[in-house]
């Protein structure tokens, strides 16, 4: 994908539905809106329905740029949201994961189902080994992700996440908090370190 978006794109992580509450749409909706009057474009899985619309659409109606990342075989469940920016088409999930990844300047989950919740933890981990530092942000509205940051505490109660890795991801209450959160954000210290730049010898 070419970068003529510049480095300001945030990864949003959200569902292709709207769920119960209608705060969740009106928070994807003040998201997009405090993204796009922050400086930053939105990268994201390219859909056209659900959270991933309505922020997409908020970006995009608010002069953000807007890049989405669509799994050729998704389009027809997520929808294709090519009228809103630039969509990039592509054959699987690695891929998409991949580029939204090179791309981002930070990642933003917003409320979702397994898929959201499987993006997050997953580059949340990556985070923990150092394939890369950037900001991980949970927009916790209405409570939604009070279940996983109690979940986050139980891991390091037990003994299977260190103390300083918690700090991996910054829970928000509000759009304007999390946007905000992408600047003061500190990668925790305690992370791995791991060399992902040395190439094997062949």
């Amino acid at each position: 994908m070419a970068t003529e978006h510049g480095d300001n794109l945030v990864c949003v992580f959200c569902g292709s539905h709207e769920g119960s509450d209608p705060a969740y749409a009106a928070a994807a909706t003040a998201l997009g809106r405090e993204l796009a009057t922050s400086g930053y474009g939105l990268i994201y899985g390219g859909g056209g329905r659900g959270l991933m619309g309505r922020v997409a659409r908020s970006v995009y109606e608010n002069k953000g740029p807007v890049v989405g990342v669509m799994p050729r075989a998704l389009m027809s469940v997520e929808g294709c949201a090519e009228e809103v920016g630039k969509v990039v088409v592509v054959d699987s999930m690695h891929q998409r994961k991949g580029m939204m990844n090179e791309h981002a300047t930070a990642f933003i989950a917003l409320p979702g189902g397994f898929g959201t919740l499987e993006e997050l933890l997953e580059i949340t981990t990556w985070s923990l080994l150092s394939i890369h530092s950037k900001p991980v942000i949970v927009l916790n509205t209405n409570g939604y992700y009070e279940a996983l940051k109690n979940m986050v505490e139980t891991t390091v109660a037990a003994g299977f996440v260190s103390s300083g890795n918690r700090d991996i991801i910054v829970f928000c209450d509000t759009p304007e908090e999390a946007v905000a959160a992408i600047k003061t954000y500190n990668p925790p210290e305690t992370r791995y370190g791991l060399d992902w730049q040395t190439k094997v010898a062949t």
